[in-house]
């Protein structure tokens, strides 16, 4: 086995790169949000991932172990996605992209809770309680106030977007929990993604139908955004992160991946003109403090399996 080395200037150089698509995941896909719904983006990219997924997984010779069971937990998380970027979807019709991709990642926060009363092992060190209690902190602090300008009604829409938020990162927390404790923990991530692709692209595409959100303009930034997402987000940054994890340590790549809703707040402030409301940013501050320190790799061996399901299950896509 090739024994992986700490992060040096090309894995930091990657790790950027890698998160900087992710975080204009979200910018993406509100930028197209009045030419095709954000649903409809997320099935369509899933399928097209998926597509590439496959393809790859085809060419390196490696198989699906239908037969050992894995479709059945594999259908679980492979819900547990969609889940997730339901909540997303909606979330981004009343919300900015900046708040969307803040409490989005609080996933780790929701996972290190479940596990800490699930599995003896994996119980919470004072510090990474004091990571919870920040991070909690933080998006109450977040959701205090409102940006200048905005109406009462607009105000409840980015409360009730922010909130649909929080429950896509609950349901990324879950996905983690159910890849812990079952077999996909001894699957290929390829594997347990295309499960999460296939599922969401179906169960995404009936949810589209289901809430009349099926139209679909086919301006020059719908399909930027489809071929970015499907092709940069969906498929390369998967290879990217994947490449980083057989070659480097665990841990430390984790640490650096929590720059994406960084480069999320910012892009979309820079790109979309979104407005950064003092309360938000001194909140979305402390919820990324309180999660590096719930996935911090000096607490000792009892955080490290968190962090290594986390982080190895899927890149955030």
């Amino acid at each position: 086995m090739q024994e992986r080395q700490s992060p040096d200037t090309r894995a930091f150089g990657l790790m950027v790169l890698f998160c900087l698509m992710l975080g204009m995941q979200q910018v993406a896909l509100k930028a197209a949000a009045s030419d095709v719904a954000p649903i409809l983006q997320i099935a369509i990219r899933s399928g097209v991932g998926a597509l590439l997924v496959w393809l790859y997984m085809v060419v390196q010779r490696e198989p699906v172990s239908l037969k050992a069971g894995n479709w059945k937990p594999g259908l679980v998380v492979g819900f547990l996605f969609a889940v997730e970027y339901l909540f997303l979807g909606e979330a981004l019709r009343f919300t900015s992209a900046s708040h969307a991709v803040v409490f989005l990642y609080t996933a780790p926060v929701f996972a290190a809770l479940i596990l800490h009363f699930l599995i003896p092992t994996e119980r919470m060190s004072r510090l990474q309680w004091t990571g919870i209690g920040l991070a909690f902190l933080g998006t109450a602090l977040a959701f205090m106030g409102g940006e200048s300008g905005v109406s009462t009604e607009g105000l409840s829409d980015m409360l009730l977007g922010d909130a649909l938020a929080i429950l896509a990162g609950a349901a990324w927390g879950a996905t983690t929990v159910v890849i812990r404790t079952s077999r996909l923990s001894e699957v290929s991530p390829r594997e347990t993604l295309l499960y999460q692709l296939l599922m969401a692209f179906v169960l995404l595409l009936v949810a589209a139908f289901a809430t009349d959100q099926l139209d679909f303009v086919p301006s020059a930034i719908a399909i930027g955004s489809i071929t970015f997402q499907g092709i940069f987000v969906a498929f390369l940054a998967f290879l990217i992160w994947f490449w980083l994890l057989r070659n480097y340590h665990a841990s430390p790549i984790g640490i650096l991946s929590f720059m994406t809703p960084i480069f999320g707040v910012l892009l979309g402030a820079w790109l979309l003109s979104e407005p950064l409301d003092p309360n938000f940013l001194s909140g979305g501050a402390l919820v990324i403090c309180g999660v590096v320190l719930v996935n911090s790799p000096f607490l000792g061996s009892k955080s490290r399996g968190i962090l290594s399901q986390q982080i190895t299950s899927r890149p955030k896509l």
